[in-house]
C-alpha cells in the first residue's frame, strides 16, 4: 500500500520500514541497514518524501561528545502512525473478505 499526494508517492512499505527504523536507532545509516536498503536509497527516499510533503520529516543533530542523532518530526510520526493504522485496517478487511464463505455458483 502506498499513500500519495498529488500523484506523487509519499509513503509505502519501504519508507515505513525505514522511518520505523530511524525512530528506533536514530541514525539514517543504521536504519537503512536495518531496513535492508542502501544509505543512498534511504537518503533519497527521505528527500523524496520531504519534497513531496514540502517540509522536513527528519531532524539531524551533528555528532559531538554525545554523538549525533536523527529523529522523526512530530508530523512524520503522525504520518507513520496513519500509514500503520490504514495498513492494519486494510489487512483486517482483506482477512475478513477471504474468510467469508465463497458463494455457491449460480445454477446449482
Amino acid at each position: 500500500m502506498t499513500l500519495t499526494k498529488n500523484g506523487s508517492s509519499v509513503i509505502g512499505e519501504r519508507e515505513a520500514r525505514l522511518l520505523e527504523a530511524v525512530d528506533r536507532v536514530r541514525s539514517i545509516k543504521d536504519a537503512a541497514n536495518e531496513a535492508g536498503i542502501s544509505y543512498r536509497t534511504a537518503w533519497s527516499a527521505i528527500q523524496q518524501m520531504e519534497q513531496t510533503l514540502g517540509r522536513p520529516i527528519v531532524v539531524s543533530r551533528a555528532g559531538g561528545p554525545g554523538g549525533g542523532a536523527t529523529t522523526l518530526t512530530d508530523e512524520c510520526r503522525r504520518l507513520l502512525s496513519l500509514y500503520q493504522d490504514l495498513r492494519r485496517r486494510l489487512e483486517d478487511a482483506l482477512s475478513r473478505a477471504w474468510a467469508a464463505p465463497e458463494p455457491a455458483p449460480a445454477g446449482d
